[in-house]
This record gives structure tokens, C-alpha cells and sequence, in this order.
């Protein structure tokens, strides 16, 4: 089960490369391309169902939590999001994104691995889990902004993954990069 989990979240992990692709298009490109994975990601996943896809069908088969999934579409969607309410600022769209595909990541293998200690009011949650998401977030976060926008932005982001009603793959990068843009516009 782990092994499946830390595939998926490789996976996930994979999203930094938005930031590489930023340093060599604009915004509308990056926000298209995050489109066209979302839809491209469907049409895979409905043809996987019925057909074997060489190279898709394994990674699928092999991370996949139950057949009903669709969190690549939330995923997209956070990345399409970010990227249109942040991208007038990249810095802090990096960071936000930062915090959603590592912080994320970290959070659900470290809680799956040695979360001990629930949080309150969710117990699928761990504070391991929490505090790996807010070390590995606030760290990444600190190389695209300032120190403090980068702790506001991974503080924001953890409490919204531990404890958001909307799918976290979009609600952790809205949340941070607004928290990010508020303490940077405001202090900075």
C-alpha cells in the first residue's frame, strides 16, 4: 500500500515542473497546458477502464486508489487556478505551487509512514503529516519569496490541507498564494 501511495505522490511531486516551464512561457501557455493535461488526463483514465494504454495503464493501475478517482482533475484545476489569479506575480504562483505539490506530497507519505498523533476533529490527518507539510512547503516556498510571506504561505496552506472541505489539491494553492500575496503587498 505504501508503495502505491509514494508512486502516486511522484507523481504528484511531478507538478514542479509548471516552474521549469515558467522560466520559458507565458502565463496563457502554462494555464493551457494545465487544460490540456487535465482533459488529455480523462480521456486516458475513461480508455484505461476498457483498454490496456502501454506505459499509462501500468502507472494507473499501479497508483491508482479506487476507480472513481479524479484527483488529477482537482489537481489541474488548482495548478489552472494558481496560475490565473497568481501569474501576474510567478514568484508567488511558484510558491504556491510549491507548497501544493511537495508539501502535499511529504505530508501524505510522512503521515502514512509514521503519523501517530491525530490531529483534532480529523483523524485521517497527523501532526507528522502537518509538520512535514509546513517544513517542506515553508522551505520551498523561501526560494521563490521572502522568509515571511513563505512561512504565512506554508502556515496558510497547512491548516488548509488538514482541514479544508474542498479538495485540497485546490484549495492549498489558492489559500497560500493569496496569504503570500496579501504579506507581500501589504509589508513588503
Amino acid at each position: 500500500m505504501y508503495k502505491r501511495e509514494l508512486i502516486r505522490q511522484l507523481i504528484h511531486a511531478s507538478g514542479i515542473l509548471f516552474i521549469f516551464l515558467g522560466n520559458y512561457l507565458p502565463v496563457p501557455y502554462l494555464i493551457l497546458l494545465s487544460l490540456v493535461a487535465m482533459v488529455s488526463g480523462e480521456l486516458i483514465f475513461q480508455i484505461d477502464k476498457k483498454y490496456y494504454i502501454p506505459f499509462f495503464s501500468k502507472i494507473l493501475r499501479s497508483c491508482r486508489r479506487d476507480e472513481k478517482e479524479k484527483g488529477f482533475i482537482y489537481f489541474f484545476s488548482g495548478l489552472t487556478l494558481t496560475l490565473a489569479f497568481f501569474g501576474f506575480n510567478m514568484a508567488i504562483a511558484n510558491a504556491a505551487i510549491i507548497i501544493l505539490v511537495l508539501g502535499d506530497a511529504t505530508s501524505t507519505l510522512v503521515g502514512k509512514k509514521i503519523g501517530k498523533n491525530k490531529l483534532p476533529h480529523h483523524l485521517q490527518k497527523s501532526w507528522q503529516g502537518s509538520f512535514s507539510f509546513f517544513m517542506v512547503s515553508f522551505i520551498g516556498a523561501g526560494t521563490q519569496v521572502p522568509l515571511a510571506p513563505a512561512f504565512i504561505g506554508a502556515l496558510a496552506g497547512t491548516i488548509t490541507e488538514a482541514y479544508s472541505p474542498l479538495d485540497d489539491n485546490i484549495a492549498i494553492p489558492v489559500v497560500s498564494g493569496t496569504a503570500i500575496t496579501l504579506i507581500i503587498y501589504l509589508f513588503f
